[in-house]
């Protein structure tokens, strides 16, 4: 079996799907690799790198697609690089098929098995292959650190001859993977934290971390079975609201990673809200790529309302690739074994394993 993969666009995408270290156990496991020339160059990996674990660099794209059984990648190839798909090869991914349904539908057509790994199912057997949650951490870690170089103020509490500064104060909406790591993250370097979300069950972990948890008052517990957020009432969106201005009023620095699945991000931090935050008020906005969790969010620019700066990126990761690289392909090389009969030496696609049924988009 031939597993290939290809660069990203890099003005879109910086990670890769195979490291020099995971070619070896690739290989080790019966699998022949074959990449593109000066494929991790712009991480640092030379091509050397990948052939003294045992991969093939291949100079011509077209060619090395054409001759693979398994193509990794992050995103979607390219217009050009799929008319270079043939049948029954496998394609495996972060396709979001909510976006690119009609692609997705025409590479069906083609006979190709494709699957899309952020459609993994939250159960114990998946968590090794759980692209989401090994993103989102990195993710939350580096949504803080951006925000803590942007604000003008001291994050812990200082006490000098000269008098005190107070810690920061930072409010992280939505306590997912995300969320709970840039809590961890703010109280390692000094801040006060706060957090909200409408899953119950995050209230312990928040606690935990050190974090002080905002409760609604009456709220319910608004997860799905899967683990996800689901959609709240239009009650606990009032009560939130209320809860939520009045402490804004008090907050330095604000998280925002609140996301539903397949859905556009819930707009929580109104304008209304916004227009009475400090001066010189950060927020970052994680979800900004769907749509934002604030009423002013844009991808990829800083907008300034009332000296409030509101920032957030198309992909916070290009500013990690090597690490969320490292941790995207050991991901994917366990989804790829789970599919992988070792002793017949070819891929099973078996429908009755809920992690195969779950992703595979038909």
């Amino acid at each position: 079996m031939k597993i290939v993969s290809v660069a990203e666009d890099l003005n879109i995408e910086k990670r890769i799907a195979i490291t020099p270290d995971l070619v070896k156990k690739y290989t080790s496991s019966g699998f022949e690799v074959g990449l593109a020339q000066n494929y991790g160059k712009h991480l640092g990996f030379t091509d050397e790198d990948f052939i003294k674990n045992g991969a093939n660099i291949e100079k011509d794209e077209k060619i090395l697609i054409s001759s693979a059984d398994i193509i990794i990648q992050h995103g979607l190839l390219s217009d050009e690089k799929i008319s270079y798909l043939k049948e029954n090869q496998i394609l495996i991914g972060v396709f979001n098929p909510f976006l690119n349904q009609e692609k997705l539908n025409n590479l069906n057509k083609m006979n190709l098995k494709i699957f899309s790994l952020e459609l993994l199912p939250r159960i114990t057997r998946a968590q090794s292959m759980d692209i989401l949650s090994s993103q989102a951490n990195l993710a939350g870690y580096k949504a803080v650190i951006e925000s803590f170089a942007k604000f003008e103020k001291a994050i812990p509490m200082m006490m000098t001859a000269a008098g005190t500064i107070p810690a920061a104060k930072v409010l992280v909406v939505g306590a997912g993977v995300a969320g709970l790591q840039a809590i961890a993250t703010a109280k390692r370097m000094g801040a006060m934290v706060f957090a909200t979300d409408v899953r119950i069950a995050s209230k312990e972990q928040v606690e935990s971390l050190g974090g002080k948890f905002l409760t609604v008052e009456g709220s319910e517990n608004l997860e799905t079975e899967g683990g996800y957020a689901k959609e709240a009432t239009d009650d606990f969106k009032k009560k939130q609201e209320e809860l939520l201005a009045e402490t804004l009023k008090k907050i330095d620095i604000v998280i925002c990673t609140a996301l539903i699945p397949g859905k556009k991000a819930p707009v929580i931090i109104k304008e209304s809200m916004i227009e009475k935050m400090q001066t010189g008020s950060i927020i970052y906005d994680l979800a900004a790529i769907q749509g934002g969790n604030t009423a002013f969010s844009e991808v990829d620019k800083i907008i300034n309302k009332n000296g409030v700066q509101i920032m957030g990126e198309k992909n916070i990761l290009n500013k990690l690739p090597t690490s969320a690289s490292n941790l995207y392909a050991k991901n994917v090389f366990n989804f790829v074994l789970n599919l992988y009969d070792k002793d017949n030496k070819k891929i099973n696609i078996n429908l009755e394993d809920e992690i195969i049924e779950k992703t595979l988009i038909k």
